[in-house]
């Protein structure tokens, strides 16, 4: 009988977890602006996208080591929309965190659109930046779970492959898109970005 009432908490919990997660998903993400761009062609693996010229937040780090750059950059960028400026002002937070994919990786957030590079308070930390971004045609691949080196590596090569099969014309200028805060189970999504030449 404890064995049974035992496992009914325990489902009764797990049941709620999930609850909250659907919750949090669907209020948070709904609300979040999100890097602007229009899909011009999906194939069965990927998408051609055209993105927006867009202002970002962004921080260059010294390892291209993805769990590494990815807990300092946002620790560092989020640091600065919660209010580590000289006004004290907090930003909204945007959507996906971007992190290019080189031999040292620099993170950005998008600056939501209300907002003009003059008008940004200035950052508390000397590393931090405000970078425009041109309109671009990309590649874009996506994959669920939890991102990691090792799959960042195997879909930047999945992406390539695939764009070489349809005589797609390329660069090496590779991206990698966040879309979920670390403590989201369901709904995760992830992505590839090729830039187009």
């Amino acid at each position: 009988m404890k064995m049974k009432t035992v496992l009914i908490i325990l489902g009764t919990i797990l049941l709620i977890f999930l609850l909250v997660q659907v919750v949090y998903h669907f209020k948070v993400q709904n609300g979040i602006e999100s890097y602007p761009y229009k899909a011009v062609k999906s194939y069965d693996k990927f998408e051609i996208r055209r993105y927006e010229a867009s202002l970002f937040t962004t921080v260059k780090l010294n390892s291209s080591d993805y769990k590494k750059a990815s807990s300092e950059g946002f620790s560092v960028l989020a640091g600065y929309i919660f209010g580590g400026n000289e006004t004290n002002e907090k930003i909204s937070m945007t959507s996906p965190v971007s992190m290019s994919l080189e031999d040292s990786t620099t993170m950005m957030f998008m600056v939501p659109k209300k907002f003009k590079k003059e008008d940004l308070p200035k950052p508390n930390q000397s590393n931090i930046e405000f970078k425009e971004e041109p309109a671009k045609t990309v590649a874009a691949i996506s994959f669920g779970g939890w991102a990691n080196s090792k799959k960042i590596e195997s879909y930047k090569n999945k992406l390539k492959t695939v764009l070489d099969n349809e005589g797609i014309a390329h660069t090496n200028k590779f991206y990698f898109f966040g879309y979920n805060a670390p403590f989201e189970i369901i709904k995760r999504r992830n992505e590839i970005i090729l830039e187009l030449q």
